[in-house]
């Protein structure tokens, strides 16, 4: 009797182990602070932009997110880059294996979306901030690259890890016309806070510049918005914000504004 009672315990504990390492379970506590990498945190140790490696690097030294931005080839393969352009090749113009043919600085190939995300999900503290890029190319192209990357996320199960943002709203609501529980946040600065509200958005990204006139944060709260600012270099304009009680702040200088909340907190 006491073997059989052991021996419950035993694969009980075990199999709460499993769950906790599930890749089906749901994300856990994102980190306590408002630092969104922008890029990956790159700047510092000189890695490539929109790499796995400052994926990484955002990872380990703990920012609440990460953000990295996504175009579409020419066969349709969803990839990572901040540009149009790639090393000299037009992401929209080419295809996956030709641009396989450039190397970023670290030696990693340009990443895929499946496989950034694949990285990002095998933790549960740093979100995924993904950025789709509007193209040059057309409306039909950008609809296209937007209901492909929201299929991503969800065969890959990583939609407690990822926020949607962009500089084309008609990406945003088609993002939340496939998932109405995606949270999206619009990065032009041109719409008021109550038009956000009223389609549906999860808050306001942008330009730091912007808040400087106005109620954005007063009014965010009363809204139920969040307000998130880019990009923020500066120890000043950091302090600014973080006075302000604001949510996010995307930065490329992820370590000094984590280090600036770590001394707030003391």
């Amino acid at each position: 009797m006491k073997a059989s009672i052991l021996a419950i315990t035993l694969m009980s504990l075990f199999t709460k182990d499993i769950a906790k390492e599930s890749p089906d379970m749901p994300a856990g506590s994102w980190n306590n602070n408002q630092v969104i990498a922008h890029r990956g945190a790159w700047k510092k140790n000189k890695l490539p932009e929109n790499s796995i490696a400052s994926l990484n690097e955002a990872i380990r030294i703990g920012c609440y997110g990460s953000e990295f931005d996504v175009h579409m080839t020419l066969d349709s393969v969803l990839v990572v880059n901040h540009d149009a352009d790639f090393q000299g090749l037009h992401i929209s113009k080419v295809t996956y294996q030709e641009l396989l043919t450039k190397k970023l600085s670290n030696g990693e190939r340009i990443p895929t979306l499946e496989s950034y995300l694949k990285a990002g999900i095998t933790q549960k503290r740093t979100k995924l901030i993904l950025e789709i890029k509007p193209s040059n190319v057309s409306q039909e192209w950008d609809m296209e690259l937007t209901s492909r990357s929201v299929a991503m996320v969800k065969k890959l199960k990583a939609e407690a890890w990822v926020d949607y943002i962009s500089f084309g709203y008609d990406i945003l609501q088609k993002v939340l016309a496939i998932n109405p529980k995606a949270k999206v946040a619009y990065l032009k600065g041109d719409v008021p806070l109550e038009k956000l509200k009223q389609d549906g958005f999860y808050g306001a990204d942008y330009h730091f510049s912007v808040y400087q006139k106005g109620e954005w944060f007063l009014k965010a709260k009363e809204l139920g918005l969040t307000i998130n600012a880019w990009t923020v270099n500066e120890v000043t304009d950091m302090e600014w914000l973080l006075k302000s009680k604001i949510e996010f702040i995307t930065t490329n200088e992820p370590e000094v504004l984590l280090e600036l909340i770590r001394e707030k907190k003391k």
